[in-house]
């Protein structure tokens, strides 16, 4: 009789780790996209280590947040729209719809402009990449099993590790990053507030709400399983925050330095050279591009979802597009519309992905509200209702986004 193999524990842990990985791990890090890179980029070459702090903050409020849905998508088994539209009307559900569609649509055709971005860095126009990228994550998404979505999504989430490496390759100044985590800077300037705004929003993105409870209620997942869902949650936010703050770190400690600001693809592909030297550009062009590809086919699902949700539509990819074909077309509209906004003749890729995930920011309250009054609804949740923590931290990060987008508003008068 053959003698079993006995792996080490440590690796049978992180075994046991991979293997409950999947909604929580890829909404995570679908937020280090294309918008993503191009907003932390920024962040880092304009300034250095100060909003280092920030990412501190949105962790911890990504991590409540993102728990909060996957509870909810678990006690229920229905989809965060599902559950506005059945206890707050058609008008508030139509309200929250129209926020969603807005922020989601915006972000779509940012992720279509990072795709852009690393074809022209390959010297592909963006005529051609970006067609083709399209067709592929539909049939993609169209023709495969739901759970072979998700395995290929989540190979595509390790695009982001050439920052890892990366940051012991510059070697920063370890002082500055640490002052940079425990001492908030904050400027009264309208650029700054919108990288303030973008930052938030490309990390607590209203799609990864509804789409992560969706994932969730889709998957089946049962209360008496739901500690596997949580640690997929929270260690997805987590890491995927982590390499958010390295691609500051590695930014500032390069470009930053040197004095150069983060305008286009090219600008910020420079951050890798110590790394890759005159590959640089080949290394973050592919970064860019797994990072939209993951996204691009995570956005229009989280789209597609809630409006099916919304108004009774069949919904799910395990499902056939004869069965919902309203959810399968909405999916096709959405990335269509994204395409073709992206190969308008002469229109900024980089402005286009920082002010998407600045304008996620501001439509964010509206849907974060709506949520936590949900995940506080007796009737709703029962006794997996949130703690008395998890509101304070909720409300506190709700709070902080809604004083910031005045600031923004009022900072025109502040000057005078």
């Amino acid at each position: 009789m053959k003698k079993k193999l006995l792996l080490p524990l440590w690796l049978r842990k992180i075994g046991m780790l991979l293997a409950i990985l999947g909604p929580g791990l890829i909404t995570a890090s679908a937020d280090n996209d294309a918008p993503g890179i191009a907003t932390y980029s920024v962040a880092g070459s304009t300034y250095g280590y100060s909003l280092l702090w920030l990412i501190v903050v949105i962790t911890i409020g990504e991590v409540v947040i993102l728990e909060m849905a996957a509870r909810m998508g678990t006690v229920t088994g229905k989809g965060t729209a599902d559950l506005i539209r059945e206890r707050y009307g058609v008008k508030v559900t139509a309200f929250a719809m129209l926020a969603l569609f807005t922020a989601n649509l915006g972000t779509t055709i940012a992720q279509f402009a990072g795709i852009a971005a690393a074809g022209e860095l390959f010297g592909v126009s963006k005529y051609v990449s970006v067609p083709i990228a399209g067709v592929l994550m539909v049939i993609l998404i169209l023709r495969a099993n739901y759970k072979h979505v998700e395995r290929a999504l989540l190979l595509l989430t390790f695009a982001s590790l050439s920052y890892v490496v990366a940051l012991f390759v510059v070697k920063p100044d370890w002082a500055a990053v640490g002052q940079g985590l425990i001492r908030p800077t904050f400027i009264v300037e309208s650029d700054f507030i919108l990288t303030v705004l973008a930052i938030i929003g490309t990390t607590i993105t209203p799609w990864a709400i509804f789409y992560l409870q969706a994932s969730v209620a889709d998957k089946g997942v049962e209360m008496k399983d739901y500690g596997d869902t949580k640690i997929d949650v929270s260690f997805g936010a987590a890491w995927g925050n982590v390499i958010s703050a390295f691609i500051i770190i590695v930014t500032a400690a390069t470009l930053f330095q040197e004095g150069i600001v983060v305008e286009n693809a090219k600008d910020a592909a420079l951050a890798l050279e110590p790394l890759a030297g005159s590959w640089a550009s080949i290394l973050f062009a592919l970064g860019l591009l797994g990072a939209s590809l993951l996204a691009v086919s995570v956005l229009p699902l989280s789209t597609t979802y809630p409006i099916c949700e919304a108004f009774g539509f069949e919904r799910g990819l395990n499902r056939s597009p004869k069965e919902a074909p309203v959810f399968y077309g909405s999916f096709a509209l959405i990335m269509l519309v994204g395409m073709v906004i992206v190969l308008i003749p002469g229109i900024p890729l980089f402005p286009i992905m920082i002010l998407s995930q600045a304008m996620n920011a501001i439509l964010l309250p509206v849907l974060l509200i709506l949520i936590l009054r949900l995940a506080n609804d007796k009737y709703i949740m029962g006794e997996h209702r949130n703690k008395k923590l998890g509101n304070i931290l909720a409300y506190g990060i709700t709070a902080l986004i809604m004083v910031v987008t005045i600031i923004l508003l009022l900072e025109p008068f502040l000057k005078t």
